[in-house]
């Protein structure tokens, strides 16, 4: 199995590091292999350039887009950890998206560009089994009390992944880990992390439909 983490955090030493290594943890111990795309290592440029643009509405593929392309396709599991920016991914991962997951390839209407808003969409992802683990600050009650948590799911989970056809995806949170006060939880985030990745490896994982779930917890 091989497996590719998309990261973001400007150091390697901090938290959400240690999150990534001890998800890691159950996958070197079965011998898998794992590509970390650590986006502030890689020195990779979020923002949306005139190429970008020039792409989206039917010209050539922006130069370095295609490698990441090759790395996603090369994956049999998708792994995105992160710490959580205003109850949501940093601008950092969010602008890898906005570049990587581009029209003709992760998405597409009709048979192109021309079809936009005519025809209906066609998501030509796989389903590739991806897990999200992202990093609090805040306690669990917060984001329950104003629903922050459903709010990630559905932008993230269900507006970004199944909207082009990664369905199987499944979000954790690590909550309250700020400050000396709470390294215990951190101690315990770090053991769930180990927990979510043995779990998403095993070979008796149910996969699992975030779309179809969505729309059952929004019917009630």
């Amino acid at each position: 199995m091989h497996l590719l983490t998309v990261f973001s955090h400007p150091f390697t030493d901090k938290y959400p590091a240690a999150v990534m290594d001890a998800f890691h943890d159950p996958f070197r111990r079965a011998g898998h292999s794992i590509d970390v795309l650590d986006l502030h290592r890689e020195d990779f440029d979020p923002r949306f350039t005139e190429a970008d643009h020039a792409h989206f509405w039917g010209g050539p593929l922006p130069p370095g887009i295609g490698e990441m392309h090759r790395r996603v396709e090369a994956a049999d599991r998708l792994a995105f950890v992160f710490p959580v920016y205003w109850w949501g991914m940093p601008a950092m991962m969010k602008g890898w998206i906005e570049r990587v997951f581009t029209g003709g390839w992760a998405y597409q209407y009709g048979t192109g560009v021309d079809d936009r808003g005519k025809q209906p969409l066609n998501a030509l992802l796989p389903g590739i089994p991806t897990v999200l683990i992202g990093i609090g600050g805040s306690k669990k009650r917060t984001y329950a009390k104003y629903g922050y948590d459903e709010a990630m799911r559905t932008q993230i989970d269900v507006g970004v992944f199944a909207y082009c056809g990664i369905n199987d995806v499944e979000s954790h949170l690590i909550f309250d880990v700020e400050g000396d006060h709470n390294a215990p939880n951190r101690t315990a985030g770090l053991g769930q992390a180990r927990e979510i990745g043995a779990a998403f490896l095993s070979p008796d994982r149910s996969p699992r439909n975030a779309k179809e779930e969505h729309l059952r917890r929004l019917a009630g």
